[in-house]
């Protein structure tokens, strides 16, 4: 077998993320993707184009990013006074309100870490030789950072915070507010055509195999294991990874006690956060605090029973089933309950996929308490309440990050192990 096909067959083999079953890719058209036989999630997707559309969409996104930055974002008018702002505005008003943590949280969030992921893919997708060292840093910096941008969460906080504002005053969507819009689709669009094994693929081949994998059996039977990075396969006993230099291991070290240790911080966390106020509003000299539940009932009283639904699941029921279903997988994965390991996937992806979405009403903090500031007349400032939340927020998507789900197939192999045993 020549070279070039040694280097073409090595690159269809790939290790489950998810449950670490053994594959090797078919030829994909393009359109099509790949998933896995036992877990079902995807291992590969073949787009037209796999550079050129990642890197035109994120072209885009910058360009609007910057438009948006550049005018104002939302106005509101209360008797005849006017107020509006830019979104470089927002972090501004919390650190004048002495909330630099939430500003630092807002500007990470909604702007620096779209906009380094946005410039990462502009350069690792452009049709240039550019050297290894500057290349790796910036994929691992991509692929690990990109799932902390939060951009399209911070519009969904703004649409809601419209419908609070209506009842202040009329609310104006400046020159800046379309270009941001533009800029979460296209932001969107970016990230879901990049594809992992084609950028790693462009900038380094892949490493040779150790050994000649058997398709159907788990990587760590077979005394391998994929790099968490760049998703090379390499000796389970290799610390580094040949291709990217990334350190790793066979399954997550001590996965499931970093796990609960963040889980049971986040609880403690979680109580003081939905009864201490979120937010302070002052009107004509008279202040009062309210909670999430509150602005949920003020909502639901006001007839927008829409929105305040929207906020009571993402800000009270997302967080709390949340925190159930990581403790429940970690149950799980540590041997008890039933071994129901498609269930536990599908709850493993539930919460990947909207446990950021509880930053909404954080952001709606912001939008408020940057936009309502009318002199005397009325004022909106946030309180102790989001910054904890804040905090059980980030501290449940570190929980999710740090459980390894290859655990709960772990279980499955070792039952089939004692069952050939046995017999």
């Amino acid at each position: 077998m020549s070279n070039h096909c040694q280097q073409d067959q090595t690159h269809r083999w790939v290790l489950c993320p998810h449950c670490d079953m053994t594959t090797q890719l078919p030829g994909l058209a393009p359109g099509t993707r790949a998933t896995c036989m036992r877990c079902e999630s995807t291992l590969a997707t073949a787009w037209h184009e796999p550079l050129r559309r990642p890197m035109v969409y994120a072209f885009s996104a910058l360009v609007m990013l910057a438009l948006a930055n550049l005018f104002p974002f939302i106005s509101i008018s209360v008797m005849g006074m006017t107020n509006q702002i830019t979104l470089l505005q927002i972090p501004q008003a919390m650190v004048d309100d002495r909330y630099r943590f939430l500003a630092t949280i807002f500007l990470l969030f909604v702007q620096i870490i779209p906009a380094a992921c946005l410039a990462s893919i502009l350069i690792l997708t452009l049709n240039r030789r550019l050297p290894r060292q500057l290349t790796i840093p910036l994929a691992k910096g991509l692929f690990y950072m990109k799932n902390w941008g939060m951009a399209e969460i911070f519009m969904a906080g703004v649409l809601v915070s419209f419908v609070k504002l209506m009842a202040y005053g009329k609310i104006g969507l400046e020159l800046g507010f379309w270009p941001w819009c533009l800029f979460c689709i296209a932001q969107l669009r970016a990230f879901q055509c990049l594809e992992r094994h084609v950028i790693w693929q462009r900038i380094s081949p892949v490493p040779p195999l150790p050994r000649e994998p058997t398709a159907g059996i788990s990587g760590i039977n077979q005394n391998l294991r994929s790099c968490p990075c760049c998703t090379a396969i390499v000796a389970a006993d290799e610390p580094y990874c040949p291709r990217c230099h990334q350190r790793g291991h066979a399954r997550k070290p001590q996965s499931l006690q970093w796990t609960l240790s963040l889980l049971v911080t986040s609880i403690i966390l979680y109580i003081p956060a939905n009864i201490m106020p979120i937010m302070v509003t002052d009107a004509l000299g008279s202040a009062s605090g309210s909670n999430i539940m509150a602005g949920v009932i003020f909502l639901w009283n006001e007839g927008s029973w829409p929105i305040a639904m929207i906020i009571f699941i993402a800000s009270i029921l997302v967080p709390s089933m949340k925190i159930l279903a990581i403790g429940w997988l970690s149950w799980n994965a540590g041997g008890y309950g039933a071994r129901d390991n498609h269930r536990m996937q599908i709850i493993y992806e539930i919460v990947e996929v909207v446990g950021r979405w509880s930053m909404v009403d954080v952001f709606v903090i912001a939008v408020l308490s940057a936009l309502v500031r009318i002199g005397g007349l009325m004022n909106v400032y946030p309180a102790e309440g989001a910054l904890l939340f804040c905090l059980v927020v980030i501290l449940t998507m570190f929980s999710a990050q740090a459980f390894d789900p290859r655990l709960l197939w772990d279980r499955e192999s070792i039952k089939k192990s004692e069952e050939e045993s046995i017999e």
